[in-house]
């Protein structure tokens, strides 16, 4: 038995969905391809598609004190240094250095809610 899908979706949850929708704006030099204000907001991104929305405020409990979440959005990046750049005129500058993985070079970053970004750049070969 296998699970038929058309597309995947990550979804953040927040209080702040403004503060979060403008960040991923200007972050990823974008407009949502779905707003609906104060309610819920969707950016397609290469391979997937990132939503946000507000909880209903019967589930704002759930999330107001959640611990710090295992999953990371990842975003493969061509230019690490810039990318590093553009996220601390932002106002979210890394806290840590540049990390050397055996599949490239990544930072974290955290987003206005405290979600792990992982900015990564993948090593090329030069063949």
């Amino acid at each position: 038995m296998t699970i038929n899908y058309t597309t995947a979706l990550i979804t953040l949850a927040t209080l702040n969905i403004d503060k979060l929708v403008n960040f991923y704006t200007s972050l990823l030099k974008q407009q949502p391809i779905t707003n609906i204000p104060n309610v819920y907001a969707e950016f397609n991104l290469a391979g997937m598609r990132l939503g946000i929305f507000k909880p209903k405020q019967t589930h704002e409990s759930e999330f107001q004190n959640a611990a710090k979440s295992k999953v990371s959005l990842c975003l493969e990046v061509s230019d690490l240094e810039s990318a590093i750049a553009h996220i601390t005129n932002l106002g979210y500058p890394p806290p840590g250095k540049i990390a050397i993985a055996s599949h490239g070079r990544e930072i974290y970053a955290y987003d206005p809610d405290g979600n792990r970004l992982i900015l990564h750049q993948a090593i090329t070969s030069n063949l």
